[in-house]
């Protein structure tokens, strides 16, 4: 699909999702109140902007809640990665949504076990 046609689409979804010109604020009843990891040196090589990927995002988990995003650079690719929770289920789903033309990477599930182990993985892996 041509990269007109799919941002097209992927915005007509987003505009049906928030029932016109709402924000992502509006879709979680205020103000965006999530944690968000966002550098600026990263932010101004994005294409997509972080309230139109959180709306990508929140459409692939319905009922969730945004709890944070981060902006990061993941094998050579810039990307939102979202957690979401979702009232009555435990753990919290991380959806990654690409920076530079707002496509689903990918959708996982995270036990709270996985959550907590996440932080040390990462440190881990940025060592030289």
């Amino acid at each position: 699909m041509p990269r007109t046609t799919r941002l097209l689409a992927i915005l007509t979804v987003a505009v049906a999702l928030l029932g016109g010109g709402a924000t992502v604020g509006a879709a979680q009843a205020t103000k965006p109140s999530y944690k968000r990891d966002i550098p600026s040196k990263l932010s101004k090589q994005a294409k997509i902007a972080e309230d139109s990927a959180a709306v990508i995002a929140l459409a692939k988990v319905p009922n969730g809640k945004i709890q944070s995003v981060e902006l990061e650079e993941e094998d050579g690719k810039l990307q939102y990665s979202y957690d979401i929770k979702v009232p009555g289920k435990s753990g919290i789903e991380e959806v990654n949504i690409s920076a530079v033309d707002g496509h689903v990477i990918g959708v996982e599930h995270e036990s709270a076990s996985d959550e907590k182990k996440e932080p040390a993985a990462e440190k881990k892996s940025k060592k030289p």
